[in-house]
């Protein structure tokens, strides 16, 4: 048996176990009645998926539409129980898999690894110098987001890693018998827990909610993990690089937009934004208690037995006579860094609270500084400080504010406010009706005048004031947690420069942003366009022109470092135009947009909005990040974070490490092999941006035609999935359409996916592609060949087809079909999923065609397995959830109890399905 063959037989196994023990749960739960009914239905599927057969299908069918009150609600939790389990099964063969790379003496470092990045730099002979300067330049922002797709409850998750962190420890070769009976009891008893937890939210969460439960995250790993990465990094460069003394900076950080995303969001207020910064400090303030209490444990050291530094031990006298009182100073006199360590925590105590505590983080480092420093001169050389060491990092990286958060709205509501607030000062009566060249004069003329614009602020509408008022919030933020704690500001649907001077000048009226009488220029926020559209990527690049050239823009950029930040969005533009289509477009505006700041000397960072699904531009962090163009990764790479990823990628320490190594080795080892060619590290030839231009336009046109052309498809899309059933599922504190409207262009992109998804569809994630490839590779000879070498060196084309490859799998026609039958016009239906399916059939083969595979992610065994697995256990949860919405349309009162089966199976089938938001 190979080591791949023994590690996939250890992930059976623990599906097994859990499988087992689930199955234990039903008996004793439903008796033998339960657990045949949920058996006879698996191995019914399982056989339906290995020898298709109509008759079975439509019996398997039927015997699922019988299921009555209570059995069917039991059924339909066991199959999303399983799916639980199964999810943490695997990640633990994550962590398992990594261990055995660990455990390896053959030096073969993992794919994706920071030892493999820095030994690949070593291979390709990358000079120090390059390298360093590459690290002064290199940034992986990550941006946690509340959007609305994660399903599962917080208390669920607990459950999950509690049973995940049993696994790991059964794992363990020297248990002894008696250990191993009482972690076999523990997981019986977790599993237990599982099934007998109310999976559902009985209530919409509000922001504070969603509040505390990003900061889940970095209380429970990010805290601890994101030094390690960096400290990981030092360490691998110190091995290949030994001549050279390494200082890895801060390149990996997390922000946040909870609590400060506005767009669409009427309970993001103000004072919302502010308790967010406020929990936000008291957590980081916490955790920097918790470690220091512990240092003060560990730094022991007597000047009896050492000499320490003399500054040191005056400078804790001065401080205990400051700030301590006789019963707070640390008794053992010669224990010097003990009583260092006590100030610093009676300091903490008091920062946010009163004159004795620390204003700037910038002081908390320069105590623990001191203490490094004197420890280090005692300390035999060659053996670091590791506990300190890392707690400084983490004050570097978290300060006293923990994570940036970004303020995001819609540029509507800017434009709004300014309208009303220039004609009350008697500028313009129409402005919101002015030309785009008349605004952006009256816009320029009042930057470049020190004066204040506004008069009493009780003269305008509660929605001006509203917005007035989050100005006023971020110059009091600034003053309260730091510069860092509010830094970028988002304009949501930035269609043109008067968008983003908008914003600039309600920052000039707060205070943010001034223009001084002797000409000097004051500015406290990046102001970042959210490009979503279609449209607004490929006007992108004019519109960052446009703003480069004008002085007060370039005075602005010149205080604030000349940078500046663009945020792409992924799940609008393939709304409007099909993932191929958005895609190329997202891939075109940077490259332009890049080139355009280049030749105006400003340093761009790209913020990339993607979600968990492959509609909404999500996949693994690492190919995310080298699908971007190559030469746009040296300026920055910033992504959200958000749903169902934040638990799939940050729940558990060794997935965080793992997930965030992949996407930090990526950037590095793409960036210094960027930094070392003199032509662009991906060598894309100009014929293959010329093949895409044609699949594109190809793909847009068959996209459109469907969405847009076909006058009954928003009907089709309403009845044939389970849409209105997800603003009942309670996952999220926004609407799910901007203005409540039912308007194609005003739903939000999450559910537009999340439905589809749910239904099988997946119409976000693949529609429209296959006809792209496949008219292109019919219009001359060569092109087929050219698509195939595309894939097998481009990895933005790559990264595209695989994508597409794995919504092809989550696809599923023939359930698919069977929500066909919601539609009421059954001519509509059968028009609709006729033409879905024929693009479904002909994008498989043209991808099995260009990749040369005989089956879908033959690429990726252990993906492909994965979804395998998970697929028969899906499709009686899909039968059921079309059961239920028939049920819940036939109904003149809502039952409370099909309402719940009914968010039951859009829980489980997201469970099943996993990145489906």
């Amino acid at each position: 048996m190979t080591q791949t063959d023994n590690q996939s037989s250890l992930l059976r196994n623990d599906v097994k176990k859990l499988g087992t023990i689930l199955g234990k749960i039903l008996k004793h739960h439903g008796g033998d009645t339960l657990f045949n009914q949920v058996e006879e239905i698996r191995k019914s599927t399982i056989e339906l998926r290995q020898d298709f057969d109509e008759e079975a299908y439509n019996e398997l069918k039927q015997k699922i539409s019988r299921l009555k009150p209570p059995m069917r609600q039991h059924v339909i939790r066991a199959f999303s129980t399983y799916f639980n389990l199964v999810n943490i099964a695997e990640q633990n063969h994550r962590i398992r898999r990594r261990r055995q790379y660990q455990l390896e003496d053959d030096g073969v470092a993992q794919p994706f690894s920071i030892e493999g990045a820095v030994t690949s730099i070593k291979e390709n002979n990358i000079s120090t110098e390059v390298i360093e300067d590459v690290l002064q330049k290199l940034s992986l922002e990550l941006i946690i987001t509340a959007h609305p797709t994660e399903a599962t409850k917080r208390t669920v998750l607990e459950i999950q890693k509690r049973i995940s962190t049993i696994l790991q420890q059964l794992d363990s070769p020297v248990l002894t018998k008696r250990e191993r009976k009482n972690l076999d009891e523990s997981l019986f008893n977790e599993v237990t827990a599982l099934w007998q937890t109310d999976e559902l939210r009985h209530r919409k969460p509000t922001v504070m909610d969603e509040v505390r439960n990003g900061l889940y995250y970095f209380d429970q790993t990010l805290f601890e993990v994101l030094p390690d990465i960096h400290q990981e990094l030092e360490e691998q460069l110190e091995e290949h690089y030994p001549d050279t003394q390494w200082k890895v900076p801060n390149f990996l950080t997390f922000g946040s937009w909870i609590g400060g995303d506005r767009d669409g969001n009427p309970n993001v207020t103000p004072e919302i934004t502010w308790e967010t910064l406020t929990r936000q400090r008291e957590l980081v303030l916490k955790k920097y208690k918790k470690v220091i209490e512990e240092s003060m444990r560990r730094f022991s050291h007597s000047s009896a037995r050492t000499t320490i530094d003399e500054s040191l031990v005056l400078q804790v006298g001065h401080e205990e006579e400051k700030y301590l009182q006789p019963d707070e100073i640390w008794p053992v006199v010669s224990e010097v860094y003990r009583r260092k360590f006590a100030v610093i925590l009676k300091r903490l105590s008091e920062t946010g609270v009163s004159e004795n505590g620390y204003e700037y983080s910038e002081e908390l480092l320069e105590d623990l500084n001191s203490i490094k420093e004197s420890v280090e001169k005692h300390q035999p050389s060659h053996h670091r400080l590791k506990m300190i060491r890392k707690l400084i990092r983490q004050v570097q990286l978290f300060g006293f504010h923990l994570a940036s958060l970004d303020i995001r709205n819609h540029s509507g509501e800017h434009e709004s406010a300014l309208a009303e607030v220039l004609k009350a000062v008697h500028i313009t009566d129409n402005y919101a009706e002015l030309e785009e060249s008349e605004k952006t004069a009256i816009l320029e003329k009042v930057l470049n005048d020190p004066r204040p614009l506004l008069l009493s602020k009780d003269s305008y509408s509660k929605e001006t004031q509203e917005m007035l008022k989050v100005f006023t919030m971020i110059k009091q933020a600034h003053e309260e947690f730091g510069s860092r704690s509010i830094e970028v500001y988002l304009i949501s649907m930035a269609e043109s420069a008067s968008d983003i001077l908008e914003v600039l000048v309600l920052a000039k009226e707060a205070g943010i942003y001034a223009q001084l009488p002797d000409g000097t220029v004051k500015s406290g926020l990046h102001v970042a366009p959210l490009l979503e559209t279609i449209d607004d990527l490929v006007a992108g690049p004019a519109i960052m022109k446009q703003m480069f050239e004008m002085d007060v823009y370039r005075r602005h950029l010149e205080v604030r470092g000349n940078h500046q930040e663009v945020m792409l969005g992924y799940s609008d533009g393939s709304k409007d135009g099909g993932t191929m289509t958005a895609n190329w477009k997202l891939f075109k505006a940077q490259q332009e947009i890049h080139d355009v700041a280049k030749d105006y000397e400003i340093g761009l960072k790209f913020f990339h909005g993607r979600g968990g699904s492959l509609g909404r531009g999500g996949g693994p962090l690492n190919r995310s990040i080298l699908s971007q163009p190559a030469e746009t990764l040296g300026d920055g790479v910033k992504i959200t974070e958000q749903g169902e990823v934040l638990s799939s990628r940050y729940l558990l320490e060794d997935i965080a490490y793992r997930s965030l190594e992949q996407g930090a080795s990526a950037l590095l080892e793409s960036t210094a092999k960027t930094s070392q060619a003199s032509e662009r590290a991906d060598h894309r030839e100009s014929t293959w941006e010329e093949a895409m231009e044609r699949v594109s336009s190809h793909s847009l046109k068959k996209y459109q035609s469907l969405v847009f052309g076909d006058p009954d498809f928003l009907t089709y899309f309403n009845e044939a999935t389970p849409l209105n059933g997800l603003g009942a599922l309670n996952i999220g504190s926004r609407p799910m359409s901007r203005k409540n409207s039912s308007k194609f262009e005003d739903l939000r992109a999450i559910p537009w996916v999340f439905a589809w998804t749910q239904s099988r569809q997946l119409i976000p994630a693949w529609y429209a592609a296959g006809t792209g490839l496949q008219a292109f590779a019919e219009e001359d000879a060569g092109n087929l060949e050219l698509l195939k070498k595309m894939y097998q060196e481009w990895p933005f084309f790559q990264s595209t087809v695989n994508n597409l490859q794995m919504a092809l799998m989550k696809a599923d026609i023939n359930t698919a079909k069977e929500y066909t039958k919601l539609v009421n016009d059954e001519k509509i239906a059968e028009r609709i999923f006729s033409d879905i399916t024929d693009e479904y059939n002909k994008t498989r083969s043209i991808l099995l065609e260009i990749t040369e595979k005989q089956e879908l992610l033959d690429h990726t065994p252990n993906i492909q397995e994965s979804v395998w697995r998970r697929n028969p256990y899906v499709d009686p949860l899909n039968f059921l959830q079309v059961e239920l919405i028939k049920l819940m349309r036939e109904e003149d009162e809502q039952s409370e109890e099909l309402l719940t089966e009914m968010l039951l199976t859009i829980s489980g089938i997201a469970a099943g399905l996993r990145n489906t938001g």
